[in-house]
């Protein structure tokens, strides 16, 4: 339940909400025109969805992914994909009916859940599950969540190519810190082409921020222009508060994401190392965002993906623009509601993943969970049914906006 846990408290606005007059100099994105961009249609993509329910309901499995959230992606160069997530459920699933006569199918309530695992695809088909977890525990009552990953050089200038996986730490705590205080950002390095940990390094420890709200993890989506891999971030405001979460940026060279000296970050004015980020979006009040948002680049033009704010929060997705990265954020422009499998759920972490787009098609993933998630009872009904708890996909198309 790991995402719904950060996303549902940080529900924040689907897109991008504007600190005004902040930019970076590049008015025009940094390769080509840019313009406002809007969703301007959208549909199920059935296909998606369908094979991650294959893949998980496949009972020949014993110990693979059978139901997770937190859904990233990242193109290996052999054309496979890595599919991460944070908390999953691995065990078997049995055809329906389930225990109690519904005709879902079910696990056992038994079966394992690990704070992070990783599935592999290949041609459109889901293939194998990593062994789980892939990322160990750092320390007693703390977790890894794994968000954003890229395949870049091992070092600036490398010819070797490695991956490399963006962690959120967590620490377990009190009420309203239920799904873990933030704690620091790490990069996980795996080999190629065997995916192997190789190492996990600190690059952003947030243990001396006294506020917990105002921690900042860094990694929930990456973008690369020209040379730069542009880290996306937020803080939890909504954890203690009403307050909408803010989003912040940061910025590091090809082959330096491991590096914690190469990091550079927006302190709303300029790029600045060693420095406390200071906010690219979102302003306490109207506007905001949840931890787990998306951006990608079309054309000059950036677009921010993020859950609504207000009552639409666990329902609507909503999109914004900006010429750059750090803003001024514009939107949101269109909403839309993509479809729930069950009354009592929620829809959390839009999610967009480039390597499946094309043709002016945007493929974006959200996950889905109980609005309800404490309690043996949410333990239970999440058993009971395993379609409550896995990704589900629609098809995205942009278009001129204002």
């Amino acid at each position: 339940m790991g995402l719904l846990l950060a996303l549902t408290l940080l529900l924040g606005t689907l897109l991008v909400l504007g600190l005004p007059g902040r930019d970076d100099g590049r008015q025009d994105g940094g390769g080509g025109a840019c313009t406002p961009h809007t969703v301007a249609s959208w549909a199920e993509d059935d296909a998606l969805t369908s094979e991650f329910a294959r893949y998980g309901d496949d009972g020949a499995r014993t110990d693979d992914w059978t139901g997770g959230d937190g859904t990233h992606s990242v193109r290996l160069p052999d054309s496979r994909l890595l599919w991460l997530f944070s908390d999953t459920f691995l065990g078997r699933v049995h055809g329906p009916p389930n225990p109690v006569g519904e005709s879902y199918a079910w696990r056992d309530t038994t079966a394992p859940m690990v704070r992070n695992s990783a599935v592999l695809m290949r041609d459109g088909r889901l293939e194998s599950t990593l062994p789980a977890p892939l990322f160990p525990d750092p320390a007693p009552d703390q977790w890894r969540w794994p968000v954003g990953a890229r395949v870049e050089p091992r070092s600036p200038g490398s010819t070797e190519q490695v991956v490399r996986v963006l962690l959120w730490v967590r620490t377990a705590g009190q009420s309203p810190w239920i799904y873990g205080v933030p704690t620091a950002t790490e990069v996980a390095t795996l080999s190629l082409p065997d995916l192997r940990l190789e190492s996990v390094e600190t690059v952003l420890d947030q243990r001396e921020v006294p506020d917990p709200s105002r921690r900042v993890l860094f990694g929930t989506t990456l973008v690369e222009e020209d040379g730069w891999t542009y880290v996306f971030g937020g803080d939890d405001g909504r954890a203690v508060s009403r307050e909408a979460s803010r989003a912040y940026v940061a910025r590091v060279p090809e082959g330096g994401l491991a590096d914690p000296a190469a990091w550079e970050y927006w302190d709303g004015t300029a790029w600045q190392t060693r420095v406390r980020p200071r906010p690219v979006l979102g302003d306490g009040r109207r506007t905001g965002v949840g931890s787990a948002f998306s951006v990608v680049r079309e054309g000059g033009t950036y677009v921010l993906f993020t859950m609504a704010t207000g009552v639409k929060g666990l329902t609507t997705v909503a999109a914004y623009w900006s010429c750059s990265p750090t803003g001024p954020w514009r939107g949101p422009a269109k909403e839309f509601s993509p479809a729930l499998p069950h009354g009592g759920t929620g829809a959390y972490n839009p999610q967009t993943h480039p390597e499946l787009s094309g043709d002016g098609r945007l493929v974006l993933s959200y996950d889905v969970n109980l609005l309800e998630t404490s309690g043996a009872g949410a333990a239970v009904t999440l058993s009971r049914n395993v379609s409550l708890y896995r990704p589900r996909f629609v098809t995205v198309r942009l278009g001129p906006g204002r």
